[in-house]
């Protein structure tokens, strides 16, 4: 599909420009689910909203899907309420959130739908949520990914400095460096390490940092997050440009064994 001039952003478009795109030919949306938590002394609240809206955003300039608007309110409970800023909501209020949500955008016309996660502990409440959305709107192909997974050099570079529990990192770091330079101070940076990374059982951010990050975003610098991103939005503009003419498996089966068997 043609580039697109810019993204399009659902509180942008009326009524009848929304109809007009689920009647067009694209069925598909993507809701970019963020939070609001502290990211150590350095970054704001909005660091994995900010960053999943981009990379949606990006995305849709690629392909012509539409952007939701993005939630900015995420399961943070783990970040404890040590640090002011956090606000969270419980993984059963996100998962009934992402439901009723998908109700609406399957009453819009739309069949297929990306949740696109920007905060790691957004992602149990969130299958729960696919699950829930699978189960009561069976004809409402549903897709849950986080940004750091879309494709394996991202997931490597996220992980790179921070091991599993990386927060306000060189990724993270960067790509607000390079999206609202404005809000990092990079004279507050401070590396931490993953103290966490051996244990058992599961801790709260406050009792495996100092701060309240994971990683070395001293590092970090704007022209990584370009790369980043661009990174981010090319690999799940290809995903996205598959999976708008993905059948259900099934179907996809019967067809090729259909051709195989006539050939």
């Amino acid at each position: 599909m043609a580039d697109q001039a810019a993204p399009i952003r659902w509180e942008e478009l009326s009524w009848e420009e929304i109809g007009s795109i689920a009647g067009g030919g694209i069925d598909t949306v993507i809701l970019p689910v963020g939070a609001t938590e502290q990211h150590g002394l350095h970054l704001p609240t909005g660091v994995d909203t900010i960053s999943a809206t981009a990379v949606a955003e990006a995305t849709s300039a690629r392909t012509g899907i539409p952007v939701l608007p993005p939630l900015p309110y995420g399961c943070s409970m783990g970040h404890s309420t040590k640090w002011p800023g956090t606000l969270s909501l419980r993984p059963e209020t996100l998962a009934n959130v992402m439901l009723e949500l998908a109700t609406y955008v399957h009453a819009s016309g739309f069949r297929r739908l990306l949740m696109l996660n920007g905060h790691v502990t957004n992602w149990a409440p969130l299958r729960c949520g696919l699950e829930n959305i699978r189960t009561d709107i069976p004809d409402l192909r549903i897709a849950l990914r986080s940004v750091w997974e879309i494709s394996q050099e991202v997931s490597d570079f996220y992980h790179a400095d921070g091991g599993t529990n990386w927060h306000a990192n060189d990724a993270e770091t960067s790509i607000m460096l390079h999206l609202r330079k404005d809000l990092v101070r990079m004279d507050k940076a401070i590396d931490e390490p993953d103290t966490g990374a051996s244990c058992f059982f599961s801790y709260t951010v406050d009792k495996e940092s100092e701060y309240g990050g994971v990683g070395k975003p001293t590092q970090a610098k704007a022209a990584t997050g370009r790369w980043l991103l661009d990174k981010c939005a090319k690999a799940l503009a290809e995903q996205l440009n598959r999976a708008m003419s993905e059948d259900i498996p099934l179907v996809e089966y019967r067809k090729t064994a259909a051709t195989i068997a006539a050939k």
